[in-house]
């Protein structure tokens, strides 16, 4: 099931400011992320899912390693999505019978404005499909982020754009999931959200 939409953005304070002007919901602070060079804002979806808005933290260096998502963006872009799992390694190896490699399982954690420290283990590697093809979490033990995030907005749908939409839908049902995928020229995910301001489009 989907957990969380990852919103990719070149400075988080900006995203965060027009974000509330568009859905009328100011997202809070989650935290930093040590040592990925990454900070984030989350906003609650509805159905413990969530939007966490990512940008590179400047408190912190360059990450030593690339990050599983990719290069800095140079706009705000809904860049990915990350699906639900309690049996991470099982369903990761399954995927990768069945031709998706989705890379090793790390342990990973960032402590809130509050001093509680998340902890949760995800799939790290670099996947195919232009981001269409989400990543694997588990929370384990640790509260859920939309628990703690602001309310107000719901997903209500999404949806996806590519070349090759065939193979998409191939590689998310080895996953076991689904994503309505259409052709395109270009890959794109998009999210619509119900917000106090009305139905607002993300991509």
């Amino acid at each position: 099931m989907l957990d969380h939409l990852v919103y990719r953005v070149p400075d988080l304070d900006a995203a965060v400011d027009d974000l509330e002007a568009r859905l009328g919901v100011r997202a809070a602070a989650g935290g930093s992320h040590p040592g990925r060079g990454t900070r984030n804002a989350l906003l609650a979806l509805g159905g413990e899912r969530y939007l966490e808005i990512l940008a590179p933290d400047p408190a912190q260096p360059p990450p030593a390693e690339p990050s599983h998502f990719g290069p800095p963006v140079s706009a705000p872009v809904l860049a990915t999505w990350a699906a639900r799992s309690i049996l991470l390694e099982a369903q990761a190896e399954l995927a990768r019978a069945r031709g998706l490699d989705l890379g090793p399982v790390r342990d990973m954690s960032r402590a809130r404005p509050d001093g509680t420290v998340l902890r949760w283990r995800l799939t790290s590697g670099t996947r195919p499909g232009d981001g269409l093809i989400p990543f694997l979490i588990d929370w384990g033990e640790s509260d859920h982020p939309s628990a703690s995030a602001p309310g107000g907005c719901t997903l209500v749908s999404l949806r996806a754009r590519h070349p090759d939409p065939r193979q998409i839908r191939a590689w998310i049902a080895a996953l076991e999931l689904t994503l309505e995928v259409e052709q395109a020229e270009r890959p794109a995910l998009i999210a619509e959200i119900d917000s106090p301001r009305g139905r607002v489009t993300l991509t």
